[in-house]
């Protein structure tokens, strides 16, 4: 039965993403809401400058649509699955308005840093207030180890640093055509088998809703991309694996997981720190897939190489969790 919700869910997420994108793509383009892009970056992205952007509604779209249908199918939805929307929703929402700012206000920035922070900082306390309500437990346990830690109501502060980190980190990976939509099915198709292997059903639900929804996505965001999530999917994404692995108590099997973004994340902070420091680069560019860019690797190559590496990740935290 349960294999059939799975199979199905993903399915459906699929097929959302798919039959919307020929309809939302046209309209995004009428309301000319093209991706612009940094000067600074590679020159070989500057051929993509009005691409639509905020293709992300339609990933939250199919998520949310996906995950109440199955979920209802299989039992009723519960105060995870309410948690898990919140936060995907919540910071798609963000991103939402740092995307409509760039593409409709022309505002090339977006949200200031710190607007952008404190949304992601209330979203986070929100999902803190009702997870202490409902007495989830504060445990972390490190991987490899049989060392476990209660950090009670400091535990908030963990949950802020986690969400608000991943979800940047998701941020920073997008890229290049296909990158994120590809590395994210994969993240969450490896805390859809955890989830189900602690029986949290729901949860399992909810990450294979999103596999079929970035799958569908990426028909048509990967190269050439006829369509760019923007920050409305990345940030969403990035918020809802950092909740899925505090509400499976996975937290730190997310930075193996997760690895990809994670490397990326430490791309860029190496390369600011190197500079300010000694004035010397230690890539061509950060995040680290502009670097293998400027190398001469092409777009696909890099791409490719990442999903590789993002799988192989996966397998390994399964490992991790499953068998050791």
């Amino acid at each position: 039965m349960m294999e059939q919700v799975i199979f199905f869910t993903i399915l459906m997420g699929f097929l959302i993403t798919v039959l919307l994108s020929p309809l939302f793509i046209p309209f995004l383009r009428r309301l000319k809401f093209g991706q612009s892009i940094r000067e600074e970056g590679p020159q070989s992205h500057q051929k993509k400058t009005g691409t639509p952007t905020m293709g992300g509604i339609m990933i939250l779209l199919s998520i949310t649509v996906t995950t109440l249908v199955m979920t209802g199918k299989f039992s009723e939805p519960t105060v995870k699955t309410y948690l898990l929307l919140l936060v995907t929703l919540g910071f798609g929402l963000l991103g939402f308005l740092d995307d409509f700012i760039k593409v409709a206000l022309k505002r090339n920035l977006g949200l200031t840093s710190k607007q952008k922070l404190l949304g992601q900082i209330i979203i986070s306390i929100v999902f803190y207030l009702v997870f202490q309500q409902n007495e989830f437990s504060t445990v972390v346990h490190i991987p490899l180890t049989d060392f476990s830690f209660d950090m009670g109501w400091t535990y908030v502060f963990f949950i802020i640093f986690w969400l608000v980190g991943f979800s940047n980190a998701v941020n920073l990976t997008d890229g290049l055509d296909g990158l994120v939509s590809g590395t994210s099915a994969i993240a969450f198709g490896a805390f859809a088998v955890l989830a189900w292997s602690q029986s949290q059903f729901e949860i399992s639900i909810f990450a294979v809703s999103v596999v079929g929804a970035v799958l569908g996505f990426l028909v048509f965001n990967a190269h050439p991309a006829k369509v760019f999530m923007g920050d409305t999917g990345s940030l969403a994404l990035g918020g809802a694996i950092a909740t899925i692995a505090i509400l499976t108590k996975l937290e730190f099997i997310l930075i193996i997981i997760g690895g990809v973004f994670v490397i990326e994340t430490l791309s860029v902070i190496l390369q600011v720190i190197s500079f300010k420091t000694t004035g010397r680069r230690i890539f061509k560019m950060s995040p680290l897939h502009h670097h293998y860019e400027l190398v001469g690797w092409s777009e696909w190559r890099v791409v490719v190489t990442f999903w590789t590496v993002g799988l192989l990740l996966a397998v390994l935290g399964i490992y991790i969790e499953v068998w050791m």
